[in-house]
């Protein structure tokens, strides 16, 4: 229904965006992958997939077509919902789920936060023929370091809303901030992070 929005970013958030387009604010849940390619941009087109339920409207936004790509490759398999879809690519490139459902690597797809055996073998059975006929272009983003104190926050705000309760999300980015420093970015915190619970 909406392919694209294209205008000003007025909230950038790890788990959604407000775009301004014209004067209207549409709200966007993303992933960290988005994230991490608009977080300095003031203004973005997102790609979109909007997802009707009975009791929901929701619009899901992305940066890169093999994203969204991606996302509707999950979605259209028994027992992913959206919700799970962007979990899985907010812990896993494209690519990296790309090579992972090729190799027949469910150990992988099984690391992300409430994806379970079943599920994960289930993805591979049904997307494995279609991405080997897939090629995906590779897209390096320059990631940007956040101050410390808004780092523990930001990651544990995002946590949250992905579902992990505050204590165990609180525990584990302060177990990672102790192993890797304040010098690890957010994005790879909440990976992290989102293996761990």
């Amino acid at each position: 229904m909406i392919n694209y929005l294209s205008g000003k970013l007025v909230v950038k958030d790890p788990t959604y965006l407000v775009i301004d387009v014209n004067g209207v604010g549409y709200e966007a849940k993303i992933s960290l992958a988005t994230y991490s390619a608009i977080k300095e941009l003031e203004q973005a087109k997102i790609l979109t997939h909007f997802h009707v339920k009975e009791d929901a409207h929701t619009l899901f936004g992305f940066a890169e077509e093999s994203e969204k790509k991606r996302f509707r490759d999950l979605i259209s398999i028994s027992g992913v919902g959206p919700s799970t879809g962007l979990m899985i690519l907010s812990s896993l490139s494209p690519e990296e789920l790309q090579r992972a459902i090729v190799s027949e690597d469910v150990k992988t797809i099984q690391s992300v936060k409430g994806i379970g055996l079943k599920t994960a073998q289930r993805i591979v059975l049904e997307l494995k023929d279609k991405m080997k006929k897939e090629g995906l272009l590779d897209k390096a983003v320059e990631l940007v370091a956040i101050p410390d104190n808004s780092l523990r926050t930001e990651a544990l705000s995002a946590l949250m809303t992905l579902g992990i309760g505050k204590p165990a999300a609180e525990k584990s980015i302060d177990l990672i901030l102790k192993q890797h420093g304040q010098q690890i970015k957010l994005e790879e915190l909440i990976k992290l992070a989102l293996k761990r619970n």
